[in-house]
């Protein structure tokens, strides 16, 4: 270790981490941590509070202003321009420099507009930045007859709630059958189906934005969408996924995919430059049933982390473990552990329990073994350590069940849900589990209760 310069660029959760750890492991490194969008680190879940007024912004921070200083990490806010590689420097916006011994990609995404007609126009916007907040709380001040929000996902979900806090109708547009089509089987979408329905929200599976039309002062007065019909509105929010932010490193010596390319050590093609977070796009998939790229809070969490070890010590291959991720719909809690299809696959084995009420449920898939494969819950928390653990150590669906009051997350705030998903277990199975070539789901749809 010595007195290296490490730059980063993005202060989102991968380099802050990385920050962070790099801080723990080595007290001679000069840290300098570069954002245009915000001078410190925020959390970017809590944009939505911050929107509706549960949450000021400098609740945001996790980090008092104090620590960057105690922690010797200096902070600027300012736009990179370009990077030459070969002098290692960075050209700001303002055309001033700065050189760099070790650079960390942590740039993060940016939402994916698919060219649509009319999706520059004022009013049309997605929702990543603390600048993508603030441009949709200046518009949507505005008294507006109606929002369109368009793609079925966890950005989108999250919109249609602020909008709906603030009181402006909204209709949802989903280009495929059902909400997050990727992720959630029938069973789980239909009934967050049901559920963003009861906020009266216009919820249009099967449709697809076509166009967006101006009105004569070049704001939005109104969409198209695949079936030709015209919804007059005066904000439209674009939640079809988010792509890499790497544009600005494109036509560069660096190898840039979707993202910026890296091998398991998060080495990219160019000497003493690496890259972490959304921007990374793995040359292999970092384990079985990972994808190349890894857009979640907690795996950007874990790049920082790895390759600040990987700084301070032997360094080591990125080993993302168990896959897991979580978020709301309204007021509808999600969690999933390991792998579950969202459609039947032979050979694996899923139980499926849905309260009667229609607003939790539990799904479990286990393959010809018998063995947990992976677990996604609606509607009530379970504790992580307990499903990593049973989906590392291959536990059988039985041993789940006897030990699933344990996997609960404080239960004595909820209804003991895990008594009924065991009964469940033992009326569809006995206590066994039932060996077959099939998919199970739709015979153990009949679980719901």
């Amino acid at each position: 270790m010595g007195s290296r310069h490490f730059v980063i660029i993005g202060n989102g959760i991968s380099g802050i981490t990385f920050a962070r750890h790099l801080r723990k492991g080595d007290e001679k490194a000069r840290i300098t941590v570069i954002s245009g969008e915000s001078p410190y680190f925020f959390s970017r879940t809590a944009l939505m509070y911050v929107y509706m007024g549960q949450m000021k912004w400098e609740h945001t921070q996790p980090y008092e202003p104090f620590f960057w200083k105690k922690n010797r990490i200096d902070l600027k806010q300012a736009w990179v321009k370009s990077i030459t590689f070969e002098a290692k420097a960075l050209v700001f916006e303002s055309g001033e420099t700065l050189n760099y011994d070790v650079l960390v990609l942590a740039t993060g995404s940016k939402p994916a507009f698919f060219g649509w007609p009319g999706q520059d126009l004022k009013g049309v916007q997605g929702l990543y930045s603390k600048q993508d907040l603030e441009t949709m709380e200046a518009i949507t001040s505005e008294p507006m007859e109606r929002a369109v929000i368009v793609g079925g996902g966890l950005i989108g979900i999250e919109m249609a709630e602020m909008l709906t806090y603030k009181k402006i109708p909204v209709t949802f547009l989903v280009r495929e059958n059902r909400f997050w089509e990727l992720v959630l089987p029938d069973a789980e979408a239909s009934l967050v189906h049901k559920h963003i329905r009861e906020h009266a929200i216009d919820l249009r599976l099967g449709t697809e934005l076509k166009e967006i039309i101006s009105d004569a002062q070049g704001s939005v007065r109104a969409v198209i969408t695949s079936t030709g019909e015209e919804i007059p509105c005066g904000f439209v929010g674009i939640a079809t996924g988010v792509l890499p932010n790497v544009d600005f490193l494109r036509n560069t010596s660096l190898a840039i995919g979707k993202g910026v390319k890296v091998n398991a050590k998060f080495e990219s093609s160019v000497p003493d430059v690496y890259a972490i977070g959304d921007c990374a796009e793995f040359e292999q998939p970092p384990g079985p049933g990972r994808r190349n790229l890894e857009q979640v809070w907690y795996t950007g969490r874990m790049h920082g982390e790895t390759l600040a070890y990987n700084f301070c010590n032997t360094p080591v291959a990125y080993q993302p473990g168990i896959w897991f991720n979580s978020a709301k719909f309204f007021a509808i809690e999600y969690q999933t552990y390991g792998w579950v299809s969202p459609e039947p696959v032979s050979g694996v084995q899923d139980f499926f329990w849905e309260h009667r009420d229609g607003k939790v449920s539990f799904r479990m898939s286990l393959d010809q073994e018998g063995k947990v494969l992976g677990v996604l819950n609606l509607g009530f928390r379970l504790r992580h350590e307990f499903f990593d653990r049973a989906i590392r150590e291959k536990w059988s669906g039985e041993k789940v069940m006897q030990e699933l009051g344990k996997g609960v997350f404080d239960p004595e705030f909820y209804a003991p849900y895990h008594q009924e998903i065991q009964a469940a277990y033992q009326r569809h199975f006995g206590g066994k589990i039932v060996s077959s070539k099939k998919s199970f789901f739709h015979k153990l749809f009949g679980a719901s209760q």
